[in-house]
């Protein structure tokens, strides 16, 4: 009898785990036909031409924004730049930029690299990319466009307060100092700038600051 009544217990708590894992699956399945159903619709009868992968990344991006700080997603090119950030080396022409819906704008220019050679300032906006006009394009897409594998050559069409100009440019491996500047405020204070965490350059690059006070 209790060997009857352990197996009649075991088979409802099986049954119950069972329908309870289809009632969730149902409801999952349900959920992404919901997305599927409205991605379609938008991007058939939007307006506007929608980018199909950065309205799915807003989706995911802003899906998890809302379950806590801690939970998020990096497409292909967050993890690209996250790993310029870490190791400070990358191809590309030598700046700082801000992105907006007219183009890239310089908001620094790295001495003796190819940006600086080629005589562009801050302030600049990049407007042309090799002919393809960067008005409306999306934050990933400008900073790929100025990218590449050193050696690679970019046509640049560039917007200044005197004129516009053609710029031909060679991408170069650029290596970013964590440490841009450094002195002496007073006979007893130095002054070190640390603009990154870059492993173990930052830590060489902050150690010869230092020494060199």
């Amino acid at each position: 009898m209790k060997n009857k009544r352990f197996f009649t217990w075991s088979l409802t708590i099986v049954i119950i785990v069972f329908f309870s894992f289809q009632s969730r699956f149902f409801e999952i399945a349900k959920q992404i036909e919901i997305y599927n159903t409205l991605f379609k619709e938008i991007n058939m009868n939007y307006i506007d031409e929608i980018n199909p992968g950065d309205f799915t990344d807003n989706v995911i991006k802003n899906t998890l924004k809302s379950l806590d700080p801690y939970t998020n997603f990096y497409n292909e090119q967050d993890v690209e730049d996250a790993r310029i950030r870490r190791e400070g080396e990358y191809g590309g022409i030598g700046v700082m930029t801000f992105y907006t819906k007219r183009g890239v704008v310089l908001t620094e220019v790295y001495k003796g690299f190819p940006a600086d050679l080629a005589n562009l300032k801050p302030g600049d906006v990049i407007v042309e990319v090799d002919g393809q006009p960067l008005l409306g394009l999306e934050k990933a897409q400008l900073s790929q466009m100025l990218k590449g594998t050193p050696g690679k050559k970019l046509s640049l069409k560039v917007t200044s307060k005197k004129a516009i100009k053609n710029v031909e440019i060679e991408l170069d491996k650029i290596i970013v100092n964590p440490v841009p500047f450094f002195d002496m405020v007073d006979q007893e204070t130095g002054y070190v700038v640390l603009t990154r965490f870059i492993n173990r350059k930052a830590t060489d690059e902050v150690k010869k600051a230092i020494d060199s006070l």
